[in-house]
């Protein structure tokens, strides 16, 4: 299973559907790209700033997210040329019906490279992105 930053998130700190999340990917490998590690990290911060977490829950979310990457529990995969070359024609092709985001388009052309599906992410527009080139997505939360 490829899951978006936004997911991991979810797995490291209590959100309403965390649990759904939790679930979903219990017993299965799961894959990002090296980017989860900054934007993981950005989110921790920034929902530190807004209030949501105190600094003590996000240094313990943060040391379990890269104990995870240190055990292989979640493999972040390089972004490498093929894998930007890829992004630059998964751009192409979703426009102009999907205006996806250059982070996305990374993200989506990492899972193909890995092939390591289903896509997991809550973003609608990288939802719609993987519809469209016909890429397999989990199920969202329900209501």
């Amino acid at each position: 299973m490829y899951l978006d930053s936004c997911i991991l998130v979810k797995l490291l700190v209590r959100e309403p559907d965390s649990g759904f999340y939790a679930r979903l990917v219990e017993g299965h490998p799961v894959s990002s790209s090296m980017l989860a590690f900054t934007e993981v990290w950005s989110a921790l911060l920034a929902r530190e700033r807004a209030g949501h977490i105190r600094t003590p829950l996000r240094s313990e979310a943060w040391r379990r997210f890269e104990q995870q990457t240190l055990e292989g529990v979640v493999e972040l995969a390089p972004v490498s040329e093929a894998v930007v070359r890829r992004s630059q024609w998964i751009l192409g092709r979703v426009h102009p019906r999907v205006p996806l985001r250059s982070l996305d388009a990374l993200h989506l052309a990492t899972a193909d490279q890995l092939q390591d599906w289903p896509l997991v992410t809550g973003d609608q527009r990288l939802r719609e992105a993987a519809l469209h080139l016909g890429y397999p997505i989990s199920d969202l939360p329900p209501d």
